[in-house]
């Protein structure tokens, strides 16, 4: 099974990163509802898979759901989707790189989270509302105690666990960059973020869902769910932009304008 070197990655995570950045608005908020939608499903499938086992089985069955959740990940990068945790990592790197100015990043963000939500909102009120997936108990009940466990922590703690969460998240778009094959990318992805759901950290879009589901069914409020957007979105800008982007820029930057360096050496060479 092929895969590229570390610094090889750097170069396509910068690359990828100006693809994102310079997307039309078009495919930002049409990839972009696309990939708050396959986030959702995933969690859904976690709902669905954990919240008839046994108390008895304690974090196994934790282990369970998050060994499900990838599935929105993995229909996003094979598929065809703009997230914005992995654009956290990638276009910053892409602005690291001089490729694309802070304002695309901006733009990019702005409308990517906007996508996001709507994707992730229409699993919530079609699948979860209208077809019943998360209004009745067992699930219901694993909806909003899955939705109370996030609403639960403060500020600082949601913020510190969104580092953690999109550090992994980073990892699993920065991994499934280093494979060229469909398992290889599959594999990349899913040990990272089967961790962080493992683990409990915060995820921006993941949020994006499982809060609103609480919400449609008389649970919670959205004033409750935009103090949790906040720190959440802000600590996973962080993780990915500065554990991920930042760390891996620093290392690589001068692999990482090496094709700049080359094309000027070769114009150099031709006069």
């Amino acid at each position: 099974m092929s895969f590229h070197a570390p610094q090889q990655i750097a170069k396509m995570a910068a690359e990828a990163g100006t693809r994102k950045a310079t997307l039309p608005l078009r495919s930002m908020l049409v990839l972009g509802f696309l990939a708050g939608a396959f986030i959702s499903v995933g969690y859904l499938l976690d709902v669905r898979v954990t919240a008839n086992l046994p108390k008895e089985w304690g974090t196994f069955g934790a282990f369970l759901g998050a060994s499900v959740f990838p599935l929105g990940l993995i229909l996003i990068i094979i598929g065809g989707g703009e997230l914005l945790t992995g654009n956290m990592m990638a276009v910053p790197m892409a602005v690291m790189a001089g490729r694309v100015s802070i304002g695309r990043l901006i733009n990019n963000w702005f409308w990517i989270t906007i996508s996001n939500f709507i994707g992730a909102i229409f699993v919530a009120y079609v699948f979860g509302q209208l077809a019943g997936l998360t209004t009745q108990d067992p699930y219901l009940a694993k909806t909003v105690a899955m939705a109370k466990a996030k609403l639960d922590e403060g500020f600082s703690e949601s913020f510190f666990s969104a580092i953690g969460c999109n550090w992994l998240v980073g990892m699993a778009v920065w991994l499934s960059y280093s494979a060229e094959s469909i398992g290889g990318k599959i594999l990349g992805i899913w040990f990272p973020i089967m961790g962080f759901v493992a683990i409990g950290f915060q995820h921006v879009v993941a949020n994006m869902f499982i809060i609103p589901a609480a919400i449609f069914s008389g649970h919670f409020t959205w004033g409750d769910y935009l103090g949790n957007f906040i720190p959440v979105w802000l600590g996973n800008a962080a993780g990915g932009a500065v554990l991920v982007a930042f760390a891996y820029w620093l290392s690589y930057k001068d692999v990482i304008s090496e094709p700049s360096n080359q094309h000027t050496e070769k114009r150099e060479a031709s006069k």
